[in-house]
């Protein structure tokens, strides 16, 4: 079953469109592939060089990489403090003036409560469900999940650009089971035992 967080953010983001995988092996290896089931890539896609297509995104993939990872371990901080205030401070003027420390420590309890650490985003390579992207109010938008197990970290991030720096605008973290991991079985109790038969006592002669 999957737990989440409540979105923080001043606008509502509409679900991830499945059309891009980024597999993150490390900063100097992330690579773009489109899925399409049964099509091979163009070849002049194929072909282009990695450098290329890293031009044509709007923060490098060794910069997408780090905005994931920094923003996951400042909440998993706060998670393990209760305290929201840096992770508020380091996000934009829009999103402070949204949200107080208080707001985010309510959207962040069932993370809390439960001690889910986030930790392991330092070391696991993420995978992005989309390539980043500018919407149409120039926000970037991170989304994808790492694979960790037994439970996986979803991530949805929005970032705005405040005096060239992408800064927190939205956030959502979800922490489903990992696909393929096994569910616990039942218990099945033992067959009965067959009943005891009476055997006759032995006459004395």
């Amino acid at each position: 079953m999957s737990r989440s967080s409540a979105f923080r953010a001043l606008t509502t983001l509409r679900a991830p469109t499945i059309g891009f995988v980024l597999v993150a092996m490390s900063a100097s290896n992330l690579a773009t592939e489109e899925r399409r089931p049964g099509q091979a890539p163009p070849p002049a896609a194929a072909a282009q060089p990695a450098a290329q297509q890293q031009q044509q995104l709007p923060v490098s993939l060794e910069q997408a990489l780090y905005l994931i990872r920094s923003t996951l371990l400042t909440l998993n901080d706060a998670n393990r403090t209760g305290n929201y205030t840096v992770l508020r401070d380091l996000a934009s003027a829009d999103f402070q003036a949204k949200n107080t420390a208080a707001d985010l420590s309510d959207s962040f309890t069932d993370l809390r409560r439960r001690r889910f650490d986030l930790f392991s985003v330092a070391l696991a390579a993420p995978q992005l469900t989309a390539p980043p992207a500018l919407d149409g109010n120039g926000m970037l938008r991170l989304t994808g999940f790492f694979p960790t197990r037994p439970m996986q970290i979803n991530f949805d991030l929005l970032f705005q650009n405040a005096g060239g720096q992408w800064r927190l605008f939205g956030i959502s973290v979800a922490t489903p089971q990992a696909a393929g991991q096994p569910q616990p079985e039942a218990a099945i109790p033992p067959p009965p035992s067959p009943p005891a038969k009476n055997t006759p006592a032995a006459k004395k002669k």
